[in-house]
């Protein structure tokens, strides 16, 4: 690792992580635009994940649960980039992660729920459109299974959809302002198997470079804030996360 790189980061007390879906690859999740991602192999499966498309057509809606009944995520474990921030923090530095992932990996890897903050829901819980219903989405991917193919809420009949953020609906403005206030107190910014694509989360780079962050980069493909960063690694994540987690403390 470079040097420059090490005296850098070294002894840093703050830091935040954003990370994307190249962060889980490694546990034998798909990522969405890389050479071998859902959208790039399927670019039809976007519509599943677009609000009008998921709330107006029951056909798309049934796609989406039998996508989500064999998801990869139930059975993926934390490698070891999720596993070394948990340490890190566990060895006494601040971290604070801000997840566009919804597999809630870094909770199983070990970091206390309060310091990760999921910017685009969790498919852990599924809630209804029409009233505050919540279910555990098990218990919902159970229905399905059974041959429920378009569960309603056993509520008030409304519309069921995962706890996540589709396309063509906003972030909850409490949680990204949130990360904003995150963002702009880390002295050490990481973003981590993100495209850096999506918008604001992609924006809390900004946030970070100008509160005078070092901002560091671990993406596999060009991103649009490359530019921006103080470092950029085009290294394996699994490999170069628990190097940079160590780095901090040496």
């Amino acid at each position: 690792m470079d040097g420059k790189l090490i005296d850098r980061i070294r002894g840093a007390k703050r830091i935040a992580a954003l990370t994307g879906a190249g962060i889980s690859t490694a546990s034998g999740i798909p990522d969405y635009r890389g050479p071998e991602g859902v959208w790039t192999r399927t670019p039809s499966a976007v519509n599943a994940f677009t609000l009008k498309n998921f709330t107006a057509d029951a056909a798309v809606r049934r796609e989406f649960w039998r996508t989500y009944a064999g998801h990869s995520a139930w059975r993926a474990e934390p490698n070891a980039a999720h596993r070394a921030l948990a340490e890190l923090d566990g060895a006494g530095v601040a971290v604070r992660v801000l997840t566009q992932n919804v597999d809630g990996l870094h909770q199983r890897a070990g970091l206390a729920a309060r310091k990760v903050l999921e910017l685009h829901g969790t498919m852990h819980t599924t809630r209804c459109t029409r009233c505050p219903a919540r279910f555990p989405t098990p218990e919902v991917l159970a229905r399905v299974e059974a041959g429920d193919d378009d569960p309603a809420c056993p509520r008030c009949g409304g519309i069921l959809k995962l706890d996540v953020v589709l396309f063509g609906q906003m972030l909850d403005g409490e949680v990204i302002g949130h990360a904003r206030n995150i963002a702009a107190a880390s002295g050490l910014f990481l973003a981590i198997g993100s495209s850096l694509q999506v918008e604001p989360a992609a924006s809390l780079c900004t946030v970070a470079v100008q509160a005078r962050a070092t901002l560091v980069i671990v993406n596999r493909d060009p991103t649009p804030y490359d530019e921006d960063a103080d470092f950029v690694l085009r290294d394996d994540i699994e490999a170069v996360v628990p190097e940079l987690c160590a780095a901090v403390t040496r």
